[in-house]
Formats: C-alpha cells, structure tokens, sequence
C-alpha cells in the first residue's frame, strides 16, 4: 500500500510540479514517509501537507523537501550540514544523496526519536548534535551544503561563515509565519550571492541567530 502511495505522491507531487533532479525522485521513492510521522498520521503520511510531529514542529510536504533538495544540487560527494532534524525525514534524503550528513535539532526529544527512526532504517552517514541550530557545528566546517528546515529572519550569518566557498545553502528568510525560499551561494571573497525560489511556510527558526522568543517549549510530543 505505502509503495504505491509513495509512487503516486512522486508523479502527482513532484514530477507534474517540476521537480526532475532523477536522484532526488529515487529518493522520495525510497524513503519511507510513513516511518516519520505518528502512528495516527501514517495514513497521511504521503499527502500534499505538512503534518504536525510534536512540540510545534512539523514534517514538511513531500514536494518543499524536494524542492530545497533538488536546489542544493547534490552529486554524492557533499558534507551536508542540516539545521533542523525534526522527523528525521528530510535527514534521510539527504543521507541518500550526500556523502555524509551532520545535523542538529534544538528539542532533543525530536532528535532522539528521529535517530531511533534513523539507526533502524540502516543508515551509517547521519551525525547528531543537540543544540541551537543558527550557530552551526563549527568543528566540523566547512560545508558543502547547508539545508535550513525552518523560517529565519535574515540569512544566520554563522551558517554562511561555516559554508565552504562555491557552497550552497538553502533556507526560508522572511516573517515569523511566511518566508520566501532562498538560494544562497557563497562566492570567492566570502561574497553572498541570494537566488529566490518562491515562497514557502516554515515553522519559525529559534536561536541566536534566528527568532529570539522560543514559545514551543512550553509543548508536548
């Protein structure tokens, strides 16, 4: 059943919305959705929608994860940093197009949950940090990519410092409820060159260097 759905959801989803990056496709076929979200939601778990994980956050649609995954433009020799590890969904894409994956998630519940969900899945690329996500990993820059999984205010200038020159990252900038999608591309001389790519709706991005006042902890799973 889920594999038919998984298909279904790439033709529908993905390919008749312009998504055609074939490994990113192969991705989507692959992983599964359902594995991410509650066990009430498996269901919907292949729906066009984000769906609610817990603590304020969200699983993001299927066709956002693949447009900020087909943007990063990732050929199977990157070092993906990922703010944001949520359901671990979006951390399972990239593991499947990246050569490895270093990811943070402040709401340590979440990322405990999403590596239990990981480790079962197989995968041996996947690093986890627990902590605020605007100041990066810096032990482990430069990066190749990085994948920003919630709305910031401005472009979190730590981020771009740990970018590797010729680096991309992708991240929603705007207001706390909607954001434009961005393309950032880190050039020679530390120079930042912004490409949009349509608006989009992200949960809001705490921390030092995103949004200040956090009202999710106050939540429960």
């Amino acid at each position: 059943m889920y594999e038919e759905a998984r298909e279904a959801m790439v033709r529908s989803q993905l390919l008749a919305r312009g998504i055609i990056d074939q490994k990113v496709l192969t991705a989507m076929r692959t992983v599964e959705r359902h594995r991410f979200v509650n066990e009430e939601n498996e269901l919907y778990a292949y729906e066009d929608r984000p769906i609610p994980i817990g603590l304020g956050q969200t699983i993001s649609q299927p066709f956002m994860v693949a447009l900020m995954t087909q943007t990063l433009g990732l050929t199977g020799d990157e070092r993906v940093l990922e703010i944001g590890t949520g359901s671990g969904y979006q951390t399972a894409i990239l593991a499947e197009l990246a050569q490895s994956v270093f990811t943070i998630e402040r709401l340590e519940p979440l990322q405990k949950h999403a590596r239990r969900v990981l480790d079962a899945l197989g995968y041996t690329n996947i690093h986890y940090k627990a902590g605020d996500g605007t100041l990066g990993w810096r032990e482990n820059a430069p990066y190749d990519r990085i994948l920003v999984s919630a709305g910031a205010p401005r472009v979190p200038e730590k981020l771009f410092e740990q970018m590797a020159v010729g680096g991309k990252m992708v991240a929603p900038i705007g207001g706390r409820f909607t954001q434009e999608l961005n393309l950032v591309v880190k050039k020679a001389g530390g120079t930042m060159k912004i490409i949009p790519k349509g608006g989009c709706v992200f949960v809001p991005l705490i921390g030092k260097n995103g949004w200040t006042d956090d009202r999710a902890d106050s939540w429960s799973l």
